[in-house]
């Protein structure tokens, strides 16, 4: 196994890892378990964040050719979706976290519709999973299959590749209405008896 593609396999298993905590986060119809998710989220998506940069830093700063010299080139396309991340999700998911935990005070308190829809915000889990698929082709080519040697193959890769973003994108845009809708006055059970605060009161509005 190549040097390179040992220093992209955990980069790309933490995205992955991130990208499926976060697409399970709008299912989940409890307070707690919500909480307990969205940290989980936060910590995976840290450490994503951290490792591509470290990596493309290292890469940067050396003019060397080690393993992650070579595995720094081939994550530019992932930093972006990962910038994404850093700037959008990671405080989306921050707010989110808190406002579960305004709820979370019995292991049973159901989630409410509005802490669930803000889970299924598109701005949470699409640049999360699309930095799992901008990992691929990187793995793909450290495993010695070079995308750019033929024209007809590098273009079937990039439309396939829009196409799942696309598809991806549209997913999240319609559970994220979905769930909205059901926060709208009498389309959803009346939550009784649980704790209105602040910070539950911003979530709802991540």
């Amino acid at each position: 196994m190549d040097g390179h593609l040992i220093v992209l396999l955990p980069i790309a298993a933490v995205w992955l890892a991130a990208g499926v905590v976060a697409d399970g986060l709008p299912r989940l119809d409890r307070a707690r378990a919500l909480r307990r998710r969205t940290g989980w989220l936060l910590v995976l998506s840290v450490v994503g964040v951290g490792l591509t940069l470290a990596v493309l830093a290292a890469g940067l700063t050396s003019a060397g050719d080690t393993p992650v010299d070579r595995a720094a080139g081939q994550l530019p396309l992932v930093a972006v979706p990962a910038l994404a991340v850093a700037v959008c999700t990671v405080r989306r998911v921050r707010r989110l976290r808190a406002g579960a935990g305004a709820f979370a005070a019995a292991p049973e308190t159901p989630a409410p519709y509005g802490l669930r829809a803000a889970a299924g915000h598109p701005l949470v889990g699409l640049p999360v999973q699309v930095t799992a698929l901008a990992t691929v082709p990187g793995l793909l080519s450290a495993a010695g299959l070079d995308l750019g040697v033929d024209n007809g193959v590098t273009g079937v890769a990039l439309t396939v590749g829009g196409l799942a973003v696309l598809a991806i994108g549209v997913r999240h845009g319609l559970r994220h209405n979905r769930l909205a809708e059901r926060t709208l006055p009498g389309t959803g059970p009346a939550l009784v008896g649980l704790p209105a605060s602040p910070a539950a009161a911003g979530s709802l509005h991540v």
